[in-house]
């Protein structure tokens, strides 16, 4: 039976002779190939074998390995053949046969569809990358070597398991916990661990769902939010997260100073004062300095290495499991050997241990003295009582009675008859037991909850006390609440203590299989720690008396660490552990913290961070260290644990809140990329988990989590405004997917109501050669008349064909939404490649928009100079555009001399919209100017209103009726009614129309070269200044040279209904003198038949009325509006004969002759402004 072997032989392409490096799968970077070899397929020739310029294997019978022969290679025509000495072969296979061999159909497309073996090569050669780095995407895509890694190795235990346990168990643990059941009761402090621990047991549910959706790089909770919510959420978050752990990091510095001063060493305390008052402050003071101190080392730590800190973690971790292990132990022990720990009560108010300097828990005490003593203390009264000493008579010694310490701070002065506090008088002292022991029934006590107010006395409710209604003094040595306590503000100081679950996640870089041990070793964690705490919870109330409990320092044992009372063998195990533990927590909030402001500011999706994500040559963030170690010294100089806690719980619980929201969108999304690995998650369950940490955002501390909520905001708007557009297929861009896909298909029910319409603009944009805009002031005007509201979509039409101008089109598509970022205009750019521009406007009228979302409103420019254009199809494409729109129902604005409105930062401090209401077409006229008066730059302009009144119209009612009507629409404007008298047509306007009817007859005859027509232009233009100038309407025009005037080539022309005086002008204008002149200097251009069907001509009755009506509207509109911002005008229709095309041009011209700026209107067809609410 053969063998098999295989090796494993890096290449490269370049060391392949005769592979070129077009050659598609022969990849630039390294990789590895594998081959297999036989005894069996040695008498097979393999091409792949010889073509990969590795090593071919095989095996042999003895197992004796064959060395390759690297000598076997021959040139020849030049091509490369390699001979392989395992095979056979007697040529050599040219690199082409390799790949036309199998997949010879594909080849072409290899650069952007590469084979399935190279994608599966390079996804089992993925590496994790380090914290913060750039898109795997883009990272794959880096041709660079990379250095030689190992491989991940950590296990769920050593990887999840530990380094959770570690992070949740923490300071509250040792400091707080045992204050917690004994204020709450342990039913309560059953409750609030439960709620606690439910919240981060559903987020860890959540966490392990998206954690396992794919492979999640170093960088934890924050890329997990990040690409799952989107660059504004992920920000937002990520930064909260940030300033959580920085403030855990604070809040851990305070707890091991706090066990240092307290319980370690007492005397190293710089501030002392007298009195509660004074004392807190002398506290707070102590934390401030001693907490800096420590801040400053253990960033100097942390900035040395983070080496140093995880050699210490595991240390730190095995103290905190001996001191857990530790109360287990001595609660156990306590049921058999109760430990010794008395507490002094007088009456039912417990007194402060640190005042038992004689140690002795009474009023008096029994003293044996000699009888020669006797003489000198005679006034000494032989009594008894609350004595702590049992007489003892000895024949020798009398008993005398002495007070006590106790009795000169309750008391004015040592002396047995002093005046007293009256609590102190009607009431004995006695000595309790501090730690009754699991079997003593303690438990009974401690269910209900004690909340206190700040300086109430620590009492024990079932001893017995005399009624006397007396407030106790903060000079009296009783132990006192610091704090006034509530069920809301002891969440809020527990729930750190359940944080870090995340730490598995963090770590995901470092794991052999990250999608198997997050969710296994997450979720162990938190139910190992969850019984850990709830137990605890149990024990302490089981074991230790109420009033010890209610001690939060400990002052009422001495200053003992209360939950060290109940360690066995010696308090020390519990204050030596919680020491390190806090200190070994407080690291790694520290190294943790910059690291995940680095990965924030790496991402660039917050400028102002930028700095941030500089280190470092080895890539250590010194500048988040640096901003971290600041942030975390505001925290110190609070100084009060139970104050930072409620922060850092404001701060997590949103980063746990948004985490389950992010689960549950993408479950609800049902997004095709959402298959998470681990199954056992639920929609519900992640808003379950998102309602109770909204709901204990707000139980804790409302006004911190509006604070925190503020903050989070502000950061949200800050990276939607001027962050970094980032692409990562979140669940917030599916949301809006779904969202407007169901407010699309709402809108598709019907039309709008006339109430709820408003432009949706197509801007129609053209190109010049080198791909710029021509008209960019139309964008301008566009984003004025919209001020940022509804549906704005900028198009253009890139003439070719689409396979060969598609990469015009996508440059046509980036220069549209520059010039639109620019102008701050929101929308949409589409581009559309047709052969023919009037074509692609046409497919553009009609496919723009989706459902209900379509345009209503087309905006073009006006086609500048089309008299002087060479070709006819610039205002023939601008007539077909408008013949479209109206068979499409849109409306249609037609801004004349465009390049002359206002930008929008030249607002008009003055002046009149004058609107010029000709005829009715749904109210567009109405609505424009009100719009317009919305944009700053419009909004000081006043609105006048004009309306033409014919001989057989009531003037004065029009007006009336005019202005009532603007009264119902609201609309503020002057009214006025313009009366246009019936006249005889003129001579000008016979002038005009003759004129144009003779260009576009001659041009079709003649067929005048480019250099002619400029010639006629200005000749055109000399006479149209002439006719200007003349008297308008008179009969007896000056004859001026120019026989035709400078307009559109095509269509038009005419025939008769005209007069004599018509003909004679005929004449008048082109005489024989100047036809034979004419025909001199363009021979060949025409035929004499042509110039006697020119000379012939005479004006269409129809062409003169038309130009009767816009000679007539341009005078009116000139003497009323010619100092007006803007005229809008209703748009006459196109003919519907195509034949008269420029001269529909011409009537326009003539209507807008002598105006600045003016916005011709067309509606479409349907009402747009109405009077009723």
């Amino acid at each position: 039976m053969a063998s098999v072997r295989f090796t494993v032989t890096p290449t490269k392409a370049e060391d392949l002779p005769g592979l070129s490096d077009t050659s598609p799968d022969i990849s630039s970077r390294s990789a590895a190939r594998v081959r297999f070899g036989s005894r069996e397929s040695v008498s097979r020739s393999d091409p792949l074998s010889e073509a990969s310029g590795g090593l071919t294997t095989t095996a042999t019978s003895g197992g004796r390995a064959e060395t390759p022969d690297h000598s076997n290679m021959e040139q020849g025509d030049g091509n490369s053949k390699i001979s392989s000495v395992y095979i056979n072969n007697t040529h050599g296979v040219d690199d082409d046969d390799f790949y036309d061999r199998n997949l010879a159909l594909f080849e072409e497309e290899m650069d952007t569809r590469p084979k399935v073996s190279s994608l599966l090569n390079r996804l089992a050669n993925y590496t994790n990358l380090t914290q913060g780095a750039k898109e795997h995407e883009e990272a794959e895509s880096i041709g660079e070597k990379k250095k030689a890694s190992k491989s991940p190795q950590m296990g769920t235990f050593m990887g999840v398991y530990l380094p959770c346990l570690q992070n949740i168990f923490g300071v509250i643990l040792f400091l707080r916990l045992t204050w917690v059941v004994g204020t709450a009761g342990v039913l309560q402090g059953l409750c609030i661990v439960f709620i606690c621990c439910c919240c981060t047991m559903l987020t860890a549910i959540s966490m392990s769902a998206i954690a396992t959706n794919g492979v999640v790089p170093a960088g934890g909770s924050y890329f997990m939010i990040s690409r799952s919510l989107g660059p504004e959420f992920g920000g937002a978050v990520g930064l909260c997260f940030y300033l959580g752990t920085t403030f855990a990091g604070a809040m851990y510095i305070l707890g091991a100073i706090e066990i240092l001063l307290m319980y370690i060493a007492p005397d190293a305390a710089i501030f002392n004062a007298k009195g509660l008052e004074g004392e807190g402050a002398a506290m707070l003071n102590n934390m401030r300095v001693y907490g800096s101190i420590c801040l400053l080392l253990m960033c100097l730590l942390v900035f040395v290495g983070v080496k140093y800190v995880n050699k210490l973690a595991s240390i730190f971790l095995a103290c905190v499991i001996v001191s857990i292990i530790s109360i287990y132990i001595g609660a156990l022990v306590s049921a058999f050997k109760p430990p010794h720990f008395p507490v002094c009560m007088l009456g039912n108010r417990t007194i402060n241990g640190h005042d038992l300097e004689d140690n002795q828990c009474a009023k008096t005490i029994l003293l044996q003295i000699k009888e020669q003593a006797e003489t000198e203390d005679s006034n000494l009264t032989f009594t008894n009582e609350n004595s702590t000493m049992g007489p003892t008579f000895d024949p020798s010694h009398v008993l005398v009675e002495k007070s006590t310490y106790l009795w000169s701070r309750f008391c004015q002065n040592a002396e047995l008859n002093a005046s007293c506090d009256d609590y102190f008088t009607y009431n004995n002292f006695s000595n309790i037991e501090g730690i009754p022991g699991l079997a003593s029934g303690i438990i009974s006590e401690n269910l209900w909850s004690s909340y206190l107010s700040k300086g109430d006395v620590v009492e024990k409710v079932s001893l017995n006390s005399s009624h006397v209604a007396h407030p106790a003094s903060t000079q009296q040595p009783y132990v006192f609440a610091d704090i006034t306590t509530s069920f809301t503000l002891l969440v809020g100081i527990f729930f750190p203590s359940v944080t870090g679950i995340m730490a598995g996640s963090n770590r995901s870089g470092d794991l052999k299989d990250a999608q198997r041990s997050i969710p296994i070793g997450t979720i162990l964690a938190i139910l190992t720690t969850s019984i850990v705490y709830l137990t605890s919870v149990v024990l302490f109330g089981a074991c230790i008396d109420g009033v010890v409990l209610r001690d939060k320092f400990g002052d009422s044992v001495k200053g003992n660490l209360v939950v060290g009372t109940l360690a066995w063998p010696t308090p020390w195990v519990i204050v030596v552990g919680s020491f390190f533990s806090t200190c070994g927590a407080g690291l790694q909030s520290l190294t943790g913290a910059p690291r995940l402001l680095q990965a924030i500011a790496k991402d660039n999706i917050i400028p102002f961070l930028r700095v941030f994500g500089h280190g470092k040559a080895n890539g250590e963030p010194t500048w988040a260290l640096l901003l971290t170690a600041f942030i975390a010294e505001l925290g110190i100089l609070i100084a009060s644990l139970d104050l930072v806690a409620p922060i850092l719980t404001m701060f997590f619980l949103m980063c746990y809140l948004f985490v389950n929201l992010a689960c549950a969108l993408q479950t609800l999304l049902r997004t095709p990329n959402w298959r998470p690995r681990f199954s056992y998650y639920h929609w519900s369950l992640s808003f379950l988990g998102m309602t109770i940490c909204l709901a204990l955002m707000f139980i804790s501390s409302w006004y911190y989590a509006i604070v925190a909520m503020v903050i989070a905001g502000m950061i949200y708007k800050y990276i939607e405004y001027h962050g970094a557009e980032k692409e990562w297929g979140d669940g917030i861009r599916g949301l809006s997917l779904s969202a407007a896909r169901y407010a699309l298909l709402r809108l598709e029910e019907g039309p709008p109501h006339t109430k709820n319409w408003r432009p949706q603009l197509l801007v129609l944009l053209k190109l010049d050669e080198d791909a710029h805009v021509k008209s960019p002031r139309l964008l301008t005007f566009a984003s004025q008349l919209k001020a940022g509201k509804g549906l704005t979509i900028v198009g253009t039409v890139v003439s070719g064909n689409f396979l060969q101008s598609y990469g015009e089109a996508l440059a046509a598509e980036q220069t549209l939404k520059h010039l639109m970022d620019k102008e701050r205009v929101k929308g949409f750019c589409q581009c559309i490649v047709a052969q023919k521009p009037r074509e692609g406007i046409s497919h553009m009228i009609q496919s723009s928009g989706l459902g209900g979302m379509k345009p209503n409103t087309v905006v073009m420019g006006w086609p500048h100079a089309w008299r002087q254009s060479e070709d006819p199809q610039s205002w023939k494409t601008f007539i077909n555009t408008v013949r479209v729109t109206t068979a499409a129902h849109l409306a249609l604005l037609v801004p004349k001399n465009i390049s002359l409105f206002p930008s929008n930062s030249e607002p008009c401090t003055e002046g009149y919209i004058d609107v010029w209401w000709i005829v009715h077409d749904g109210g567009m006229l109405m609505l424009l100017p009100f719009l317009l008066r919305q944009h700053k730059v419009w909004r000081k302009c006043g609105m006048r209103i004009f309306t033409v009144a014919q001989m057989e119209d009531n003037s004065i009612q029009m007006k009336k009726d005019l202005a009532t009507f603007l009264y119902h629409l609201r609309i503020e404007a002057e009214v006025e009614v313009v009366e246009m008298h019936d006249s005889d047509i003129s001579a000008y306007t016979y002038e005009r129309t003759l004129m144009m009817e003779q260009r576009s007859q001659m041009l079709r005859q003649m067929r005048l070269s480019k250099s002619d027509r400029d010639r006629e232009a200005q000749l055109v233009k000399d006479r149209n200044s002439m006719l200007r100038l003349t008297s308008i309407g008179s009969d007896d025009d000056d004859d001026t040279d120019g026989g035709e005037r400078d307009r559109v080539v095509s269509g038009g022309g005419g025939g008769g209904g005209g007069s004599s005086e018509h003909h004679r002008r005929v004449q008048m204008t082109w005489t024989k003198e100047k036809t034979s002149q004419y025909r001199a200097t363009h021979s060949g251009c025409s035929t004499p038949e042509g110039f006697r069907d020119m000379l012939s001509i005479r004006p269409d009755h129809s062409n003169v009325r038309r130009m009767h009506t816009a000679v007539k509207l341009n005078e009116v509109i000139v003497n009323k509006s010619h100092d007006a911002r803007v005229v809008l005008l209703n748009m006459p229709g196109p003919p519907r004969n195509a034949e008269g095309d420029e001269n529909y041009m011409e009537f326009l011209e003539v209507l807008t002759e002598g105006l600045e700026r003016v916005l011709l209107v067309r509606g479409g067809g349907s009402e747009v402004i109405t009077i009723y609410s």
